[in-house]
């Protein structure tokens, strides 16, 4: 049997390029209780639906905060945001959506106070200057389109499966639903896919003052010690 040299993979890459970075996944110092977290999203599901953000496929978000006293600013477009994408063959970025001031969003919505997501917003916001927080549905066998957002996410996974992955520039990463908090870089160009067959469901939370710079530019400068 002669194989043909022509259809060979070149798998000799470089070293930077054998290297996957996941510094735009990171695990946060904060840890909530799972089922708790479970049981409060089977509560709010008995009576709220997920809005379609003005009709977009594969998009669902229950909105926990508000502006204060307004009812209609987590309702459609405003329940998704602007974002960036490129979606044809020209790469050419455009923006989509509408622009939202995420430091107006500072209300609790009062029909979830009962619920273990109140004390999760306090711990947080004790932590983080937060935006919008959200309850985010991901379809099975879905995604998201490519793009980029004004600002960074936390994420803390309810419910998921091993067919769940977010993929930030071209690395991919699993985030397990144990009450874990991630904060991920959002920023860049990404996307989120379920390949399994329930729902995922993450809290998701703009978080505005939150930098990745200075971890990005001084990550390859901090090397072991050896002893």
């Amino acid at each position: 049997m002669t194989i043909d040299s022509k259809n060979i993979v070149n798998l000799d890459l470089k070293k930077d390029e054998k290297i996957l970075n996941f510094s735009d996944f990171q695990k946060q110092n904060l840890k909530f209780d799972i089922n708790k977290l479970q049981e409060a999203y089977s509560q709010i599901i008995q009576t709220k639906k997920f809005d379609d953000g003005g009709g977009i496929s594969h998009f669902g978000a229950i909105c926990l905060t508000r502006k204060p006293g307004d009812p209609d600013s987590v309702k459609g477009h405003k329940a998704r945001g602007l974002y960036w994408t490129k979606p044809d063959k020209s790469g050419e970025e455009v923006s989509r959506d509408v622009k939202i001031d995420e430091s107006e969003y500072t209300e609790f919505i009062p029909d979830y106070e009962n619920t273990y997501f109140k004390e999760v917003f306090d711990t947080l916001s004790s932590k983080y200057k937060l935006g919008r927080v959200r309850i985010l549905l991901k379809e099975p066998r879905s995604t998201l389109s490519w793009h980029r957002d004004p600002e960074p996410r936390l994420h803390i996974p309810i419910i998921t499966n091993p067919g769940c992955l977010m993929v930030i520039d071209n690395v991919a990463k699993h985030m397990p639903a144990d009450g874990s908090v991630w904060i991920t870089n959002n920023t860049k160009y990404h996307n989120f896919f379920n390949g399994g067959e329930e729902n995922r469901i993450h809290l998701v939370a703009c978080v505005l003052d939150y930098k990745f710079n200075w971890f990005e530019k001084n990550i390859y400068f901090i090397r072991p010690r050896w002893f």
